[in-house]
């Protein structure tokens, strides 16, 4: 059974920083695209940031390219996360996906395996 599991979120200051995490377990990890997308009230679900399975290779949505930077440790099953200038308007849900030999696709169609998502609240 795959799980997709991500902390990290919390309360923070605009203009603050946070590191989110999604650990996974229940499938090869290191063949898959990991990929974080996030969800507003009242708004669609939206692409944030991927990884590449085979080459590592990033990708982020115009609305944090500079401010964040996707890493993945496949010893550890885990991607990363790590946002910073933080805004009132990042708040949201933030959930990890996986895409088994995936692309950089910013779909959320590709993306078979999601987590439960994580808090991220930036007060202004």
């Amino acid at each position: 059974q795959v799980q997709l599991v991500e902390s990290g979120g919390g309360l923070v200051q605009a203009g603050g920083s946070l590191r989110l995490s999604c650990t996974a377990s229940g499938l090869t990890f290191s063949t898959y695209t990991m990929g974080w997308f996030r969800q507003a009230p009242g708004k669609e679900r939206e692409f944030v940031s991927n990884i590449r399975w085979s080459d590592a290779k990033t990708y982020y949505a115009d609305s944090v390219k500079g401010r964040s930077t996707i890493s993945r440790d496949n010893a550890k099953n885990t991607v990363y996360l790590e946002m910073n200038s933080l805004k009132p308007e990042d708040t949201a849900v933030y959930y990890c996906a996986a895409n088994r030999f995936g692309s950089n696709s910013a779909s959320s169609n590709h993306y078979e395996h999601w987590g439960q998502g994580t808090q991220v609240t930036v007060s202004s």
